[in-house]
């Protein structure tokens, strides 16, 4: 569990990383202290203008401190694939927010239906030829039901079909996220 402090330098340490490099500058180091920034942790960070998801890629296990992990998260959601046309770009910082989600290690579930909690669970699901994930906030801001949340995350993620999370060559994992954004700062 992060203390409000980390949370706010983690913050701030994105905020810095992410100005440096959209201006072609050196990046920062992080100066907090903390015990909890300098445990190995895996990490979400996601770029929103206006509301508009600009970027967002994580890890789940990080050998590196939480702190290290957050900055190269940071440094590669200004490259997430799905916005390489318009990547994030320097005139936009003003009207970037960002939030980041900690997360908990993945837990192998065998009854996805009874085991997820919407709203509380992240999810990943591995096939045999891909994988996909989605951080516990995105059922409640797309409102899905627990069978749509895993079928969406097969179908548009792991690049299988909607109802592959039923089989049994299929892995469902499921992980908790301590998720705080600038906004919450304000």
């Amino acid at each position: 569990m992060l203390t409000d402090a980390d949370k706010k330098a983690l913050l701030a340490f994105a905020r810095r990383t992410l100005e440096a490099l959209l201006r072609g500058k050196a990046a920062p180091r992080l100066s907090a202290r903390s015990p909890a920034l300098a445990a190995p942790g895996g990490a979400f960070v996601t770029l929103k203008n206006q509301g508009r998801l600009r970027g967002c890629i994580g890890t789940f296990q990080s050998r590196k401190p939480l702190g290290e992990t957050v900055q190269e998260m940071t440094a590669a959601a200004t490259r997430d694939p799905r916005f390489l046309s318009n990547p994030v770009s320097a005139a936009e910082l003003d009207e970037i927010a960002i939030e980041i989600s900690v997360l908990s290690p993945l837990e192998k579930v065998s009854d996805p239906m009874k085991e997820i909690e919407l709203g509380r669970h992240g999810i990943c699901i591995e096939g045999p030829y891909g994988s996909g994930c989605f951080l516990p906030q995105v059922a409640a801001e797309t409102d899905w039901s627990k069978e749509q949340f895993l079928s969406m995350c097969c179908s548009h993620k792991a690049g299988l079909a909607p109802d592959a999370w039923k089989q049994p060559n299929i892995t469902v994992y499921r992980f908790e996220a301590e998720v705080f954004g600038e906004k919450d700062n304000t």
